[in-house]
């Protein structure tokens, strides 16, 4: 029995704005870590981009804080968009035998695989 393909087209508009609209809803969402019985507080959105980074200036010389935090931001996030990367292209692995019966060059929206 061949799917029809309007509807299966349907259920992957309905897929993409679901995710369109997770992804909306992470971006306004935030999470904290923190380190050292709480020396170190990370927070970040739900997105993984950092927002904030707070030291407790007992720990360090106070003239050197600011410039410490601005350097854990840059590094956090450049290791969490490398993080990105890696699952990306672990997805691929995976959803590539999933939607290898694609004809060639057919990207489903939303889906960055």
């Amino acid at each position: 029995m061949k799917p029809n393909m309007a509807q299966l087209f349907g259920q992957v508009q309905k897929m993409q704005e679901e995710v369109e609209k997770i992804q909306k809803e992470l971006e306004n969402m935030t999470v904290e870590g923190s380190a050292g019985g709480g020396i170190v507080t990370v927070t970040a959105t739900g997105k993984r981009k950092i927002l904030k980074i707070q030291i407790d200036s007992e720990v360090i010389d106070k003239e050197d804080v600011e410039m410490l935090e601005d350097l854990i931001v840059a590094a956090t996030n450049q290791a969490l968009e490398k993080s990105q990367e890696l699952e990306q292209e672990e997805m691929k692995k995976v959803a590539g035998g999933m939607l290898g019966n694609l004809p060639n060059g057919m990207k489903i929206p939303g889906l960055n695989l």
